[in-house]
């Protein structure tokens, strides 16, 4: 309530002063901040899309959005890499089962074709969850770079 507040204020003073596309601008800014604050991450990036275009002139609050559009790029990274990791831990977990029963299964010669192919399957997922996640570990490091630069 306090934010609607502020912004309501901060839209009223900018219009008093003559600037309506900079009030417009605000409020898009703090729309998207609203869906940012309700987990909605993919309706907050289109609202500062929307506001870039515009309102190219709004430099003061398109440096906000940006602000805004870095944050909100971050805690995608940082919820996607705690699903990968999450994956990849139960699958680490489910290949070193698969592993030692076909280990054992392979030195007594009854370790069957899918008991081999779901092996190698599985070793594959791991890789590939491994790929992702190192990817969302560099994209975190190079968000957090950005928003120091600022």
């Amino acid at each position: 309530m306090k934010k609607l507040l502020a912004a309501a204020i901060t839209v009223a003073a900018l219009t008093a002063c003559g600037n309506k596309a900079d009030a417009e601008a605000e409020l898009m800014l703090e729309k998207a901040g609203t869906e940012f604050e309700e987990k909605q991450y993919d309706k907050a990036l289109a609202t500062i899309d929307s506001l870039r275009r515009a309102y190219p002139d709004a430099i003061e609050v398109r440096k906000r959005a940006l602000a805004l559009y870095q944050d909100i790029a971050l805690r995608q990274a940082q919820d996607a890499l705690a699903r990968t990791d999450s994956a990849l831990q139960a699958t680490k977990a489910r290949y070193a089962v698969l592993k030692d029963s076909v280990e054992k299964k392979r030195a007594s010669l009854t370790a069957t074709e899918a008991e081999l192919s779901e092996l190698n399957h599985t070793k594959a997922r791991i890789d590939t969850l491994q790929v992702d996640f190192d990817t969302q570990c560099a994209k975190i490091k190079y968000i957090h770079k950005k928003q120091k630069e600022q």
